[in-house]
């Protein structure tokens, strides 16, 4: 890693601290990238913060990962924003872990539109509720599909067959 982003990250993570205090749980530096994991009671004020005040402009992706086999973890679902800051040249992980009892999670699709469809792709897959998303509805799957795809105990195996045909016209007519 460059110096100069090294030393970016530096500046965020002491920032993120100052602001956020012990609602930042963890650093990661590994493998040099940055990583800031944050309580889930306050992603979006530290989402919304870095986006109108750090200039991270851009939502490369938002990934969920089911942690059940890790050998430790926080919780068993975390779910990962990947940012960039175009003006700055610096990115960023922000990963929040949650709670397989409380998969409740506030949208940011308000903030960034790329959010938007993957919030919903996380929502299908994993189970991830997005409180105040607009249409969280599915994606990938037919609209009969039953479960989260990509948690580690769905049955791969069991299939699911859909029984009845859907013209999409809600998807077609959503803003």
């Amino acid at each position: 890693m460059a110096t100069t982003e090294t030393a970016q990250h530096d500046a965020l993570v002491a920032d993120l601290k100052s602001r956020f205090g012990d609602k930042i749980i963890a650093v990661d530096r590994s493998y040099d990238d940055c990583a800031v994991t944050v309580d889930k009671s306050v992603v979006r004020d530290v989402l919304v913060y870095l986006k109108s005040e750090k200039r991270f402009d851009f939502l490369m992706d938002m990934a969920g990962v089911d942690c059940m086999n890790l050998p430790t973890y926080r919780e068993r679902f975390e779910l990962n924003y990947m940012l960039y800051s175009s003006p700055d040249n610096v990115r960023l992980r922000i990963e929040i872990p949650v709670s397989e009892l409380d998969m409740d999670v506030p949208t940011v699709s308000d903030v960034w539109r790329a959010a938007n469809w993957a919030e919903r792709e996380a929502f299908e897959m994993f189970g991830f509720n997005f409180v105040g998303h607009p249409c969280l509805k599915r994606l990938l799957t037919h609209h009969e599909f039953q479960g989260y795809p990509l948690r580690k105990d769905y049955p791969v195996m069991a299939g699911q067959w859909c029984t009845s045909t859907s013209d999409m016209t809600e998807e077609l007519n959503e803003s």
